[in-house]
């Protein structure tokens, strides 16, 4: 079945003693290791309410402060309410870890920390103005998927839940510049939309997989954000019933997304009419030119090809999945295709995403490849993460 992976990729213990000497004013402990032995820039370091409310003795995630130690350098942090109800359930803040790294961070509680405009490096938001598309980004990728007033419009109607791809060579968030000056497809310094990705899958869309084909919906009817930044970004897009064989089948899908990373989460919690188990499949598009490369047993899929003819550099799309997954590997109506079971709760769950050879992350297909490799390694291998009270420090 597939096993739930943690958006953040982390587990959590309590520590019964942390070696570490904590700043002044530091009510809680945070050590996290890096058991791979492989650089872990950008991590998400994840923490629920319950870890931690009751041993900092506060009542509001949104009033932690975290810092670096020794040096008490104060990082980034987020509270996020993930169930709608105005109450934050967890507590993220990022951290490079070296192969093999152990860092210590304290937590204290002071006043709200508002983040400044510049420290935000995700976003994403409904574009009712640009007939109803969802579009999101971080500081190195950007995505937009489509909304039921795109079926309709007179110029070009378009009916699909494909993911799309707007290519970026700046870190900044271009967004609502992009969508404001509505010159998006021509490439000014910052990067365009040369990607299409039409009725196919595009860049990680999903389908139910029955009787032997694909089966996906129309465009979403709805939408809501639950956290957006400056870390971390979490939305969900609701899909409105279609049949899949012989059963209907409707679908919530909730995207994350985290500053400095490439792939995002995405998790589609499916409701079905039918009884047996359902499977979802996973696409690429499979676009002139391009070329595939995956490998089951380690849960990732690549595609590497030219945009635009080559006039705009190459374009690599990938998944990463839990590979005890994995039913097969196909294709199917102009896709690659990744094909799982669904979880005891209807839900399945991977990573996609994508890297551009002009981004300056990316200079060829064997880099791309790399990443997605070491992605499968870093979700097989979660960082560690204790918690315990400075006492229990001094007190060895």
């Amino acid at each position: 079945m597939l096993r739930c992976l943690g958006t953040g990729a982390l587990s959590i213990w309590l520590l019964a003693a942390v070696q570490t000497t904590a700043p002044l004013g530091v009510r809680l402990l945070v050590t996290v290791k890096n058991g791979l032995s492989l650089k872990r820039p950008s991590e998400t370091v994840v923490l629920s309410s319950q870890d931690i409310l009751g041993s900092l003795q506060a009542e509001d995630l949104r009033r932690i402060r975290v810092s670096d130690t020794p040096s008490g350098a104060e990082l980034i942090p987020q509270a996020i309410d993930l169930d709608g109800d105005s109450v934050p359930d967890q507590f993220v803040f990022q951290a490079d870890f070296g192969p093999g790294q152990s860092r210590t961070f304290g937590l204290a509680v002071a006043s709200v920390r508002i983040p400044k405009r510049e420290e935000f490096r995700v976003y994403g938001r409904f574009v009712r103005e640009r007939f109803d598309d969802f579009a999101w980004e971080n500081d190195r990728i950007a995505h937009r998927m489509y909304g039921t007033a795109l079926e309709t419009w007179v110029r070009e109607p378009l009916t699909s839940s494909a993911v799309d791809v707007w290519c970026k060579r700046v870190r900044r968030l271009i967004v609502n510049d992009w969508y404001m000056v509505d010159n998006y497809h021509e490439d000014t310094g910052e990067g365009a939309d040369f990607y299409s990705a039409g009725r196919s899958r595009g860049c990680g869309g999903s389908g139910i997989w029955e009787e032997g084909r694909l089966h996906v919906s129309r465009n979403f009817i709805g939408s809501r954000v639950l956290a957006n930044g400056p870390i971390r970004l979490v939305f969900e897009l609701i899909y409105a019933p279609w049949q899949a064989g012989g059963r209907e089948v409707s679908e919530v899908k909730r995207i994350t997304l985290d500053a400095g990373q490439n792939l995002n989460r995405f998790e589609s919690y499916y409701k079905s009419s039918g009884t047996s188990p359902l499977t979802f499949a996973v696409g690429i598009k499979k676009g002139e030119g391009s070329t595939a490369l995956s490998d089951s047993k380690q849960g990732w899929l690549r595609t590497w090809e030219p945009l635009r003819k080559g006039q705009a550099g190459n374009l690599g799309c990938g998944i990463v999945i839990d590979p005890s997954a994995i039913v097969a590997t196909a294709e199917g109506d102009g896709n690659y295709l990744v094909i799982a079971r669904c979880d005891g709760r209807l839900a399945g769950t991977y990573y996609a995403g994508f890297g551009w050879d002009r981004s300056g992350d990316f200079d060829a297909a064997a880099a791309w490849t790399d990443y997605l490799k070491q992605a499968a390694m870093k979700l097989r291998s979660p960082l560690k993460v204790a918690v315990a009270p400075p006492s229990a420090a001094s007190g060895r």
